[in-house]
């Protein structure tokens, strides 16, 4: 399994190197799917996926000189015949998952059947998270509630044995203060990484390291 959990996408050489080490090959000879599906769930959600793919909000992701870049939206997976799309991600090697709302990513990532698909894809196949896209793979997620899901629904996948909290100190999130994430962290069972915009988490095959060029905290209950 091979992931690269981003808070904010890939912010420095550091985190480029990462991805490049685990595609195995250069960004420029890799194909990609953006799955932006969880930035509905947050308000401007339409303007923001274009903005993201568009490369003019935030750190590069989408944008990155990929040989192809493809789009796949899990809430049309479940009414599509899976010989459309299932055979699209065993070409690619990259799977590039945007932020949002945690809880309504995961619904539409068990709804579609790609959950089901990931521990297997995920063997050839890289796994790029960017924020909530990278909260997801971990046991730890949250949602902004602007959906009429179940209000038990997931809000994660749990893959690995970690919580992660992004944006540590960012001025647009002031509750994601080291303060407030370490009181988050406290009440989990689970280590938690608390990253900020220039930190990655990398896991390859269990192995978990950290990529950073800014300022991050382990916080082990």
């Amino acid at each position: 399994m091979k992931l690269l959990l981003t808070s904010a996408g890939i912010s420095n050489i550091s985190i480029r190197n990462a991805l490049i080490e685990l595609l195995g090959k250069p960004i420029a000879e890799s194909s990609a799917l953006f799955v932006p599906t969880a930035i509905y769930g947050i308000p401007r959600g339409g303007d923001i996926v274009r903005r993201v793919i568009c490369g003019s909000l935030g750190d590069p992701f989408c944008d990155l000189g990929w040989k192809s870049l493809g789009l796949l939206e899990l809430t049309a997976l479940s009414s599509m015949k899976r010989e459309l799309w299932v055979p699209l991600l065993g070409e690619t090697d990259a799977l590039l998952v945007g932020g949002g709302d945690c809880q309504y990513l995961t619904y539409w990532m068990q709804r579609s059947g790609l959950a089901d698909l990931l521990s297997s894809l995920l063997d050839k196949m890289v796994y790029v998270g960017l924020s909530a896209g990278s909260m997801i793979m971990t046991r730890y997620g949250t949602t902004y509630a602007n959906h009429t899901l179940p209000p038990n629904s997931d809000k994660s996948l749990g893959l690995v044995d970690i919580a992660l909290h992004p944006h540590l100190d960012h001025e647009w999130f002031p509750e994601n203060s080291l303060a407030n994430l370490e009181r988050l962290a406290a009440t989990l069972p689970m280590p938690s990484y608390l990253v900020d915009d220039q930190t990655a988490v990398k896991v390859n095959d269990g192995a978990i390291d950290v990529i950073s060029e800014g300022h991050w905290k382990l916080f082990t209950p």
